[in-house]
């Protein structure tokens, strides 16, 4: 599930012997809005008697966003040239591709140890944003662990949402909302529930 504290509550309370797995996709959209927007929109007011150089830092939030193997090779310059003129937008992009491999260990001790120093990283970084958003993860700590037992993730269940959204914007309008569950049922052939 994702972090929101709403869910782990009734999960939580109704279902008492279940493990809580948040999942990376979730975390690291979290990360994106909470730490990069934040850095990005606060650089970007730092440079405000440069015109250009703000505009620069302004329009690269997608490009930030992205993950480096997911940069398209136009755009690779452009991204290197970025996190070489500023410290703080390089220090969160990195902390963004570490922040994601600690889903990788399939060892509770390697975990522990490289949340550990992820954590320390995050924390003496002296931006704030970053700080911030290290501290109330650590909250959530015993559900990122749970991956390690428990690997799963929400990819399939969130295309799927993403896809109803879509059909439903493209369709604005839909007076009748037996036919709009007859459209998302044809989009989703299965189970005939």
């Amino acid at each position: 599930m994702d972090m929101n504290t709403a869910f782990d509550l009734e999960v939580k309370h109704h279902c008492r012997k279940a493990k809580v797995v948040y999942d990376l996709f979730h975390v690291i959209a979290k990360y994106g809005r909470e730490v990069i927007d934040r850095v990005r929109v606060d650089e970007a007011n730092r440079l405000r008697h440069d015109k250009a150089g703000r505009q620069y830092v302004k329009r690269a939030r997608w490009l930030l966003l992205r993950s480096p193997g997911n940069v398209p090779e136009d755009q690779v310059p452009k991204l290197a040239e970025l996190l070489a003129a500023n410290q703080a937008l390089m220090t969160v992009y990195v902390m963004k591709a570490s922040l994601k491999e600690l889903w990788q260990p399939t060892n509770p001790w390697i975990w522990r140890a490289a949340w550990r120093t992820w954590q320390a990283m995050a924390l003496s970084s002296a931006i704030e944003p970053l700080i911030r958003f290290a501290k109330r993860l650590s909250l959530y700590w015993r559900g990122i662990l749970a991956r390690m037992h428990w690997p799963m993730h929400t990819g399939q269940l969130e295309g799927i949402n993403n896809r109803i959204k879509v059909m439903k914007r493209m369709a604005y309008g839909y007076r009748d909302s037996d036919f709009f569950f007859l459209k998302i049922k044809a989009a989703f052939p299965g189970n005939p529930r």
